[in-house]
């Protein structure tokens, strides 16, 4: 009975991120985005508020890779996580072709 209890508990955590809505990285505050995406804490949450308040408003979610302490393998998990204006879809970059 414990393992079944367990088991229920772990999996309803889990999902936790995975039903985290899409966010404004260029709007939404620390504690907001940590929530948001996957393998960002409030410590490098801060550090993307302060890089975007510094540098101004990230123009693709890949620019995301310029804030110390975020790699590019972090950006590609959360990607369709990440927006960059109100839109309902991910700012993922165009290739121009």
């Amino acid at each position: 009975m414990k393992r079944i209890l367990f088991s229920a508990l772990f999996a309803s955590l889990c999902t936790v991120n995975v039903m985290a809505a899409p966010v404004n990285i260029n709007t939404a505050d620390a504690q907001t985005i940590s929530a948001s995406l996957s393998g960002i804490g409030p410590k490098k949450a801060e550090v993307i508020v302060k890089y975007r308040e510094e540098k101004g408003s990230f123009k693709t979610a890949e620019e995301l890779v310029n804030v110390p302490g975020i790699g590019e393998k972090t950006v590609q998990k959360n990607i369709k996580d990440i927006l960059i204006s109100d839109a309902e879809t991910p700012a993922v970059k165009q290739d121009k072709k």
